[in-house]
């Protein structure tokens, strides 16, 4: 047996875990009608098959009616919940994994306008500021209805042969009782802790009547909310002792913070550019204090702090959520002893930041979590080796790559820059960003290994591509920034990129026109800002930088307002003219009827970018596919048969920002699933 501390099994009561690495509760968005069907299970089961030890399912699966996911959650107040759980849990344990899920009541932090608009209750009328809706202070029958919609709905779980739940306290119903920022209720049910607590243990008491002792059941919670006027640490250990006293747990989830705006929720579950496993020492303290089976996950994306975490003592079980999105079989990957292959958790936050704005959360590089039905993790060998010409080693070129020497190609990568990376790199020159980088150095590794041959420094011709003799061309050549948008003034202004690159240096004074929405915009204004400089952001959207999201955005909130910078919404930038050795930008409104002028030093432009396709289309005659795609096969991950040219001497695609500007993912995205069919 190894010695590793993470590959110890775990006893939590009579269950045994295979190892110290769990799943924790979390919601990707993927059920259907509420229910976790085939797409929710075959992610699970992924991640089964590979060696994780538990996996949590739903963050978290509401038990009542009036407690409507905001996104797509699964809905354990329905009885038909109880088969598609059991489908789930039957076939992980096959695989070896526990399974439980996390139940909740969400209380204040939904709208009273989704699913049968049913009004929010809280335990106060207080609103929560994410979700805006002002609650209906809670009543006694609603007490009583609750706390048994939460005892049915473990009843279901158990039914459906989980091996435990897990109740969701912070930022939900259980917590705003516990809070004194959220709960203003007369006794018993609010002043003293005791009587905030006591809900929670009515609720407890509840379920352990239904599910008996021998079922496992834990709390995720905070233990110090972080807040002024809210919980603080002293009442979290109180509240971690009287959970554990109580008898009605069998572990501690602990989190630290609170997530009633988007700066809290960023700090309880930090992304890129925040520090890694932030609350580790936290929880240890919880643990050391109660001396009780405890959990945690919070920015723990790598295998040594996991490791770390455990041989420490601070952790019992560590999660590893969002790097299981990167990479699903991490587990065996390190019982393989191949932790250099493990696609890193870059902490991009592009699944958490999908789900908050309606989506399904999918990984920023690894485009099949959440498609492991038409894009499995593992790649086929092909029937016959061909030649695969790739020009461009940004994402999309790299990961055609990775995926055409998995499939047994030979592969040959044009590179007109010295090192691969395009954009990624680019992005990654910011601090705040740098992680992105292990996108491109991961492709890279992978590559080396599977024998992919580059050629830097080449600016790939037509002539170029025709000496590899190739059967299939992939051109990732990507984009340039595209700065001419306005009715005069063009040859004044700079793009974004010239200022990431430093190629442009900053002004006393910028303007910085933000058309795109994305990283870009923000990172320069960043950059012009950190020099003293007095910084614009103007933007013709309602709000700032839309393709950024929520989390994403608090680090550069926090970094922009400190520094004094403007934000201006609704207000497009139409013209720049020189006015002696200063520039004066004229800004329109999409709404009509007015205008405004700027007189800066400097005027940016992220505007996106344009293809560079001269490439793609002198190849395109030589093509037997004329450059067409199969929307329906490349939808569907089938093969890609379109014959137009029958002399064409091989097929040709473009993909990522060669076709048009989109983002990392969707690069990344177009490689794996034109390569994984050449």
């Amino acid at each position: 047996m190894s010695n590793d501390p993470l590959l110890q099994p775990y006893q939590l009561k009579h269950l045994t875990l295979r190892n110290r690495i769990l799943i924790t509760s979390h919601e990707p968005a993927y059920p259907e009608d509420g229910m976790p069907k085939e797409r929710y299970r075959a992610y699970h089961v992924e991640r089964a098959k590979a060696g994780v030890a538990l996996t949590m399912t739903a963050g978290s699966a509401s038990v009542a009616r009036d407690s409507p996911p905001v996104f797509n959650n699964i809905l354990a107040w329905k009885d038909e919940v109880v088969g598609w759980m059991k489908q789930l849990a039957d076939e992980c344990h096959d695989h070896g994994a526990a399974v439980m899920i996390q139940l909740t009541h969400l209380g204040r932090r939904t709208r009273w306008d989704k699913g049968d608009w049913l009004p929010v209750v809280a335990p106060s009328h207080e609103r929560e500021a994410s979700h805006r809706a002002f609650p209906k202070r809670i009543e006694d029958w609603d007490i009583d209805r609750i706390i048994r919609d939460f005892a049915d709905a473990a009843e279901r779980m158990k039914e459906a042969g989980l091996d435990g739940i897990e109740l969701e306290a912070y930022g939900h119903l259980l917590e705003q009782f516990w809070s004194p920022l959220t709960n203003d209720l007369a006794e018993p049910w609010g002043g003293s802790l005791d009587n905030r607590l006591h809900f929670t243990f009515e609720v407890l008491r509840a379920i352990r009547a239904r599910v008996g002792s021998d079922f496992i059941v834990g709390v995720r919670y905070t233990g110090d909310q972080d807040v002024e006027g809210g919980m603080g640490k002293a009442e979290g250990l109180e509240v971690s002792r009287k959970l554990k006293e109580s008898g009605l747990v069998d572990f501690l989830n602990v989190v630290k913070g609170h997530i009633d705006t988007d700066p809290g929720l960023t700090d309880l579950i930090p992304i890129q550019g925040m520090r890694s496993a932030p609350h580790l020492d936290f929880a240890g303290e919880i643990r050391a204090a109660t001396d009780f089976p405890t959990f945690h996950a919070a920015r723990i994306p790598d295998v040594a702090t996991a490791r770390h975490a455990i041989a420490s003592g601070k952790l019992d079980m560590v999660g590893m959520t969002r790097a299981h999105l990167a990479d699903p079989h991490l587990v065996r990957k390190i019982v393989e002893g191949r932790e250099d292959d493990i696609r890193p958790c870059v902490g991009a936050n592009y699944c958490l930041d999908r789900i908050y704005q309606g989506g399904m959360a999918l990984c920023v590089h690894n485009p099949s979590t959440g498609r492991e039905i038409e894009q499995p993790h593992a790649i086929a060998k092909a029937a016959s080796k061909k030649n695969v010409t790739i020009v461009g080693a940004g994402p999309a070129g790299l990961e055609a790559a990775r995926v055409a020497a998995e499939r047994g190609h030979r592969v040959t990568v044009f590179e007109a820059a010295s090192e691969a990376g395009g954009q990624v790199r680019l992005t990654s020159l910011q601090e705040r960003r740098r992680e992105m980088i292990s996108i491109i150095g991961w492709r890279m590794a992978q590559c080396e290994k599977l024998g992919v041959k580059f050629v830097f420094n080449t600016f790939a011709d037509g002539e170029t591509v025709l000496a590899t003799d190739p059967d299939e061309v992939l051109v990732a050549t990507g984009g340039l920034p595209h700065t001419e948008i306005l009715a005069e003034g063009n040859d004044l202004v700079c793009s974004a990129w010239d200022i990431l690159s430093g190629d442009v240096k900053p002004e006393a004074s910028a303007l910085v026109f933000d058309d795109a929405g994305d990283h870009a915009g923000l990172q320069a204004a960043d950059i012009i800002a950190a020099t003293g400089a007095a910084v614009e952001i103007v933007t013709p959207d309602r709000s700032f930088a839309p393709e950024v999201m929520a989390m994403n955005l608090v680090p550069y909130m926090r970094s922009l307002q400190a520094r004094e910078v403007t934000f201006t919404v609704t207000w497009r930038l139409i013209a720049v003219a020189r006015e002696g050795n200063r520039l004066r930008a004229t800004l329109g409104s999409d709404y009509g009827g007015a205008r405004r002028e700027r007189v800066v030093e400097q005027v940016v432009v992220n505007h996106g970018t344009r293809p560079l396709d001269e490439l793609y289309f002198e190849l395109k005659p030589l093509s037997s596919n004329l450059g067409e795609v199969d929307y329906e096969a490349l939808s569907t991950g089938g093969p890609q048969q379109v014959l137009r040219n029958p002399e064409g001497r091989f097929r040709l695609f473009r993909i990522g920002d060669a076709v048009a500007a989109r983002n990392t993912h969707a690069a990344i995205y177009d490689g794996l699933r034109l390569a994984r069919e050449l």
